[in-house]
């Protein structure tokens, strides 16, 4: 029994340095994520994605960046683009795009990872969005025009349970920029924050668990291939459900234990926009064939990616197995500590109160 609380307060203890070193970070992105929402057209988006060429690919993937949305919360969103007329190929850019990054995950990336990977990340998600949007958009033809578009409350229960309330439309009511400003954080830190922090803090956890028990020795026999390394996980996260900031924790955890920048970025790249759960429903929405375009589109995408980002580190001279390079146990500041409490009681406020809503 000893030894067991000995090894859960060591997980805890791992969780709570990742936890102090993304919190002051992750609680900018989500007033960022707030301002996006408090400023940006309703509209907007549905606007730029309407046509059918790549122009609305491009679009539909350069908007999906910065908008805070994970892989469930997307759904029921590009399942309205798709009733307002937005083509097949700028719904799947979207579809990808947006869950892959966003500010917050932008944030925490910086954090944890390092600034290389910061600017990589977003720029990989959208050139695969665009890479994806355009073969879809080409095999199209091949597909039956029988797709069935499901409603958004279809969409957002398929995926997760009906957790996705962030996809809700900002209701067109004239408002003062004041309010328009309040209702922003308000959605950041009640709605998108209860729907993000149980899947940011299992990312914690199992960031503690991987630092706890996974030994550099373990994974030499994987770290030491880089393409074996990537395949494993890709075969992880396909299949896997986690947004976008959920998964930069457990990534940085392998990063510090020896696994490459590459494989780190197929991990970031093919576990938010790819789950068990959302396949479902995109086939629904694009059809069976757009669909295994799509996944198909990923899945080389992101090898491809992590094969080049791997290059480009050892071109500018880093280490591919200490690229990360965070000291594991600094002395943390005790602002870093507040915003990491500040985070921790939000996040359970947002989740308690949604709980309440749904009861």
């Amino acid at each position: 029994m000893n030894e067991f609380t000995a090894i859960l307060i060591s997980v805890f203890v791992a969780s709570w340095h990742v936890l102090v070193e993304a919190a002051p970070w992750m609680l900018l992105g989500f007033v960022v994520a707030g301002l996006f929402r408090a400023l940006l057209p309703g509209d907007m988006i549905a606007k730029h994605m309407g046509g059918r060429g790549i122009k609305g690919i491009v679009k539909a993937s350069a908007l999906g960046i910065p908008v805070p949305l994970c892989s469930c919360g997307v759904l029921p969103a590009a399942a309205g683009l798709r009733k307002q007329g937005a083509g097949r190929g700028p719904v799947a850019s979207f579809l990808i795009s947006t869950p892959e990054t966003g500010v917050d995950s932008i944030a925490v990336t910086y954090a944890l990872l390092d600034p290389l990977m910061t600017v990589i990340r977003p720029l990989v998600s959208f050139v695969t969005a665009i890479a994806a949007g355009v073969s879809v958009a080409f095999f199209e033809r091949f597909e039956k025009p029988s797709a069935v578009v499901p409603e958004a409350g279809e969409a957002t229960g398929s995926c997760c349970g009906g957790s996705c309330s962030s996809s809700a439309a900002i209701p067109e009511v004239p408002q003062s920029f004041i309010e328009r400003v309040r209702g922003g954080l308000r959605f950041a830190f009640s709605d998108l924050l209860a729907d993000i922090g149980k899947w940011f803090f299992l990312g914690l956890l199992l960031a503690g668990c991987i630092s706890v028990f996974v030994s550099p020795d373990m994974l030499q026999l994987v770290a030491g291939n880089e393409f074996l390394s990537m395949l494993m996980m890709l075969a992880i996260s396909v299949p896997l459900y986690v947004c976008a900031t959920a998964s930069t924790p457990v990534a940085a955890a392998l990063a510090l234990k020896g696994i490459s920048p590459g494989a780190a970025l197929v991990f970031l790249l093919a576990g938010p926009a790819t789950n068990a759960a959302s396949l479902t429903v995109i086939s629904r929405m694009l059809g069976k064939a757009s669909t295994a375009v799509y996944l198909v589109s990923i899945m080389v995408m992101s090898l491809v990616a992590g094969i080049l980002v791997n290059r480009l580190y050892r071109f500018l001279g880093l280490d591919l197995t200490g690229w990360v390079g965070r000291p594991v146990h600094t002395e943390p500041s005790l602002m870093a500590m507040a915003a990491a409490v500040v985070l921790l009681l939000l996040t359970l406020r947002a989740m308690l109160f949604k709980g309440r809503a749904e009861h």
